[in-house]
């Protein structure tokens, strides 16, 4: 039975179950709503090499299990690596599924990256910035047509963009309909502030992914870190913010037969905030 008042669940928090599975266990344990995860290298519940079938088996599963979808998190590429013409046929055939997936499963939104698993630039910072910019645009443009939106998850602590400040200086080259996505651990291990993300972003905080973190690590369970939870929830409030939030706990310490449990837990402890 759903549980009234908790947040959503990622799909990642269960990301060593077959996606069945997966779904199950967080329908199990009272949750209402999803994250679906599309990650490669993370969470393989989507394959990351989508055809048509792959997008109407996935779509099928979700519905079967009564779930809403709140999101797709997917990735398309380094979105600051210039492509040859074939790469970029193929980034956007791949980028249309997940849209179509997105659409199929009644998600408001796909999320992407902000730029590739480095802090380096691949050209320079201003560059790779622009490039990450503009392709998050034609993204925009092209879920647009498909009834969602596209929102960025930055910071992203192992990206490119992996503090608050680089954060802000994409958001400045965005259109403010490509949403922001506060996550607690990326913010919390680079050494920011979610109570001030949430204030220096006040009306582009479209989702919050929440995990706890300590500076450097993101695998921590709520509880298990520094993340100021209450204080975060307060500038939300502040903010005037209406979106959702859902858990994200791809965790390192916890035992996989534990994480049904620390979800619950998590749920509650939230819910109570």
């Amino acid at each position: 039975m759903e549980r009234t008042g908790w947040p959503g669940c990622s799909t990642i928090t269960f990301r060593h179950l077959p996606l069945a599975a997966a779904l199950a266990v967080i329908g199990e344990c009272g949750f209402g709503e999803i994250d679906l995860g599309a990650l490669p290298g993370v969470c393989d519940h989507v394959p990351y090499d989508l055809t048509d079938d792959a997008v109407r088996e996935v779509a099928a599963r979700v519905a079967a299990s009564g779930l809403r979808v709140r999101s797709v998190n997917g990735d398309i590429g380094d979105l600051n690596r210039p492509l040859a013409e074939l790469e970029r046929r193929d980034r956007e055939t791949h980028l249309r599924r997940l849209l179509e997936l997105a659409a199929a499963c009644g998600a408001d939104a796909l999320v992407l990256p902000c730029g590739a698993l480095s802090h380096e630039p691949i050209v320079d910072l201003e560059s790779d910035l622009d490039l990450v910019a503009d392709q998050l645009r034609l993204a925009g443009k092209a879920a647009a047509e498909h009834g969602v939106a596209v929102w960025v998850e930055a910071p992203h602590y192992f990206r490119l963009c992996w503090n608050p400040d680089l954060a802000a200086r994409l958001a400045d080259r965005l259109d403010p309909a490509i949403g922001l996505v506060l996550d607690t651990s990326h913010i919390v291990a680079s050494g920011g502030d979610p109570a001030a993300y949430a204030e220096r972003f006040a009306g582009r905080v479209a989702h919050v992914h929440l995990r706890d973190a300590k500076a450097g690590r993101i695998n921590h369970s709520i509880g298990n870190g520094v993340v100021d939870f209450p204080a975060t929830f307060a500038a939300l409030r502040d903010t005037g913010y209406q979106g959702r939030c859902s858990l994200e706990l791809e965790t390192r310490d916890v035992a996989d037969h534990e994480r049904p449990a620390a979800a619950v837990r998590a749920a509650a402890y939230i819910a109570g905030l």
